[in-house]
């Protein structure tokens, strides 16, 4: 299976993410949202398997900081545009294998998805 984490290095939840599955010795791959961005096809996907509300961290710094009419009447074109102008709006982290994603960090989904796999 091929896990890849998205996400930026400077967060206390992904550092813990990195941590949790380093400790469980499970090989992933990191992709840093600030160095390489995300493209709209990735997030599109996301979207079609989540739904954007899963994915739009309304409750963080970036979000909050938008004028009221760019967080007004969102739909799931407009939030991919907002996550593609500043990827730090995209919950994090995300978790993708071959055939599922998981977003955000919980030890216990971790471990569900991945230690029964092994």
């Amino acid at each position: 299976m091929t896990l890849t984490l998205y996400g930026i290095p400077n967060c206390d939840t992904m550092k813990k993410a990195r941590v949790w599955l380093d400790g469980q010795g499970i090989a992933h791959r990191f992709h840093d949202y600030k160095k390489a961005g995300i493209d709209r096809a990735t997030l599109e996907r996301w979207v079609v398997a989540l739904g954007w509300e899963a994915l739009l961290n309304r409750s963080g710094t970036t979000f909050r900081k938008l004028p009221d009419a760019d967080k007004a009447d969102l739909t799931a074109d407009r939030a991919i545009d907002l996550m593609l102008a500043q990827p730090s709006m995209i919950r994090r982290p995300v978790l993708v294998a071959d055939d599922w994603i998981e977003v955000g960090f919980k030890p216990d989904r971790y471990a569900g998805r991945l230690l029964s796999a092994n």
